[in-house]
């Protein structure tokens, strides 16, 4: 048939992406083209993404990050042969904004459209820099709003949820211990950094669910996140000077703890010998470091997608779509529903 482009829509959240990829006929998928537009600065005065401004702010950049992305390419619009757009999960009117240029574009272009799932995303983002997943293979995604334990059997048709956060994902306890400490949201990368200077093993903060009688593969966070909000209110009550880096790498090295001990154990119990780690607290240099160190001692092939490709974007959608095509898989009907609820499960609606 002959090498197909497949073009792919991201605006789940506070990213526009558009992405571009070239789907072979040994099924490998290269990375075009990858246009991102962030309005996170937007965001950043009210300490967390005001649904309102993303949604406008998406409407704002669709076709100039689109435009961007197919000069990027050296493609024209006429050059693609299918569109992906992500359906869910991701915040109703953001959702909207993609969904509905994605309807126009494929309308306009007379090609197939298909609604995919932007969790299933961060997943298959891994095979642009990595080549095909191993069958099956662990996903340990997390996110800003997601944090999940994933068995991929087949990323363009099967996932199947072990695990998941039961209260805050780690990346809101991130941000919201980046409040705390009187660091800049998003708290990720602030923390990271002021994280290299401290001691992880200066204040000693609780690894929540990871109790005899937890769910083996269940998260949770928020027990966390306020024991560092405790620890610095006792602090400051004495009138002691905050160790921010400190606090920091103690915060990091128990999500990072957790993150990466459940993970060893789901694939240890599903005899599989591969963990994709994805999603945007993926680009976390402890997380990767730890589960790298854990994965070798446990003889566990790691896969990270570079950092660029772990956040939220538009290469990601394209990639899961170009899976989706070259699975078989029937076209989206033009009248399908964003659903900010979408079960990872649901690959393509």
């Amino acid at each position: 048939m002959g090498a197909r482009i497949v073009m792919g829509i991201e605006s789940s959240c506070d990213e526009t992406g558009v992405g571009l990829v070239r789907l072979h006929d040994d099924g490998t998928v290269e990375l075009l083209a990858d246009a991102v537009a962030s309005s996170v600065d937007q965001h950043a005065r009210f300490g967390g993404v005001v649904p309102e401004v993303a949604s406008r702010a998406h409407l704002e950049a669709m076709v100039p990050t689109t435009e961007r992305a197919f000069a990027d390419a050296g493609l024209r619009m006429s050059d693609v042969d299918a569109i992906a757009v992500t359906a869910g999960p991701g915040l109703a009117g953001a959702l909207l904004v993609g969904v509905a240029a994605a309807k126009a574009y494929s309308a306009a272009l007379d090609v197939p459209l298909y609604g995919v799932n932007h969790l299933a995303g961060h997943i298959a983002v891994d095979t642009l820099q990595h080549g095909p997943l191993p069958k099956p293979c662990l996903a340990l995604l997390v996110s800003g709003g997601h944090t999940q334990l994933l068995r991929v059997d087949d990323v363009a048709n099967t996932i199947v949820e072990l695990g998941s956060a039961v209260d805050d994902a780690a990346g809101e306890a991130y941000d919201k211990v980046a409040r705390v400490l009187g660091l800049p949201y998003p708290g990720g990368p602030p923390i990271d950094r002021a994280a290299k200077a401290g001691n992880p093993s200066a204040i000693a903060f609780p690894r929540g669910m990871t109790g005899p009688r937890d769910a083996k593969f269940d998260f949770s966070f928020s027990g966390l996140k306020t024991a560092v909000a405790r620890w610095v209110e006792g602090a400051e009550r004495r009138g002691e000077e905050i160790p921010v880096d400190d606090v920091a790498a103690s915060f990091q090295e128990a999500v990072a703890d957790v993150l990466t001990a459940k993970a060893i154990r789901a694939a240890k119990d599903a005899g599989i010998g591969t963990i994709v780690i994805s999603g945007g607290v993926a680009a976390n240099s402890r997380l990767s470091s730890l589960a790298q160190e854990r994965c070798d001692k446990a003889g566990i092939e790691l896969r990270v997608p570079r950092p660029r490709l772990c956040t939220d974007n538009g290469a990601m959608i394209a990639a899961l779509g170009a899976h989706v095509v070259a699975a078989g898989a029937k076209p989206s009907s033009l009248d399908f529903a964003a659903n900010p609820a979408l079960p990872v499960g649901t690959v393509s609606v």
